[in-house]
């Protein structure tokens, strides 16, 4: 009689039991099913956040040229693409000068505006930051051409025994840091006829001080190009009659310190044998040497306090 009265209770027992279990596993089942659906949610969306920034087209005029997202030949492992985020593009840029040839060109570690005319660049902007001023990647001497832009165009045919060398815009020293803005530093879009003492000597000068500058400051705007004096006939170069800039122009801004300061350069594309403080001048100068308005976009309190400095000295 007792093992009778127990035996339902059992069945109730193992009855509940099962049910505990069945709900137990319905329930584990419920929250594997949420947090996988909530990791695809979440992938789903990163891609499509990292789509929108590779793609990375900020400016809709014409003249603007993509060309970073397609692969360099022989270089692998870069660790980036654009290094200048859209604003630092958007602020380095000088304003467009009426009648001037331009394609703008977004490399990994500069702009350009490439003039089809000369076969060479406008200006090339960049920043240098404190960290980018050295890096594990050694000079590659691999000048090439920029396939982005059209024919004709500078070849390195043209430089070969033409008596000038292939002088860097944005120079090799400040691209040792990455594999791909090294390789995209000996693009012809960034290289003008340069005399070859000014090329080692003087103009270096200035490279190794604006590296010099941004490890102390942690940061420079820099543009640089060629200047054509309009009175003269220039001389030409190669196949292609490449011209040759009568002198160069930099301009440096340094904003990033608790004292804003500005310089610049210009320098005859001759010999250049005198110190670089000789061919100092303030950026107004340069401005209205060269044409260009540059920063455009820089905040008129800190452009009065910079754009007439012409002092090495407070650098």
């Amino acid at each position: 009689m007792v093992n009778n009265d127990i035996e339902p209770i059992f069945n109730r027992l193992r009855k509940k039991r099962t049910y505990l279990i069945s709900v137990f596993l319905m329930g584990l089942a419920f929250m594997v099913f949420v947090v996988v659906g909530l990791m695809v949610s979440l992938s789903v969306s990163a891609c499509r956040h990292h789509d929108r920034h590779s793609k990375d087209l900020p400016y809709q005029n014409e003249t603007y040229s993509e060309s970073v997202n397609e692969e360099s030949e022989g270089v692998s492992g870069s660790r980036s693409h654009y290094v200048m985020s859209d604003s630092v593009v958007w602020f380095c840029m000088p304003s467009p000068m009426d009648g001037l040839s331009e394609q703008i060109i977004r490399k990994c570690s500069y702009v350009v505006s490439y003039n089809k005319k000369t076969m060479m660049p406008n200006w090339v902007a960049w920043q240098l930051t404190g960290e980018h001023t050295d890096g594990p990647y050694g000079r590659l001497s691999n000048f090439h051409e920029e396939e982005k832009v059209p024919s004709p165009r500078a070849t390195l045919e043209d430089y070969r025994g033409s008596g000038w060398s292939r002088g860097h815009m944005c120079p090799a020293g400040d691209n040792k840091w990455d594999e791909r803005a090294m390789y995209d530093s000996f693009s012809l879009v960034n290289v003008c006829p340069q005399n070859a003492s000014l090329n080692s000597g003087l103009w270096n000068s200035i490279e190794i001080s604006c590296r010099k500058w941004a490890k102390m400051y942690g940061s420079l705007y820099i543009v640089c190009g060629p200047i054509f004096f309009k009175s003269q006939e220039h001389e030409r170069i190669g196949t292609n009659q490449i011209p040759v800039p009568e002198a160069f122009f930099k301009v440096i801004l340094c904003i990033d310190s608790s004292a804003p300061k500005g310089i610049g350069f210009i320098c005859r594309n001759t010999d250049g044998n005198k110190k670089k403080d000789f061919y100092v001048n303030s950026i107004r100068q340069v401005e209205r040497v060269t044409g260009y308005q540059f920063f455009p976009n820089l905040s008129d309190s800190i452009r009065s306090m910079v754009y007439d400095m012409d002092d090495i000295n407070i650098w």
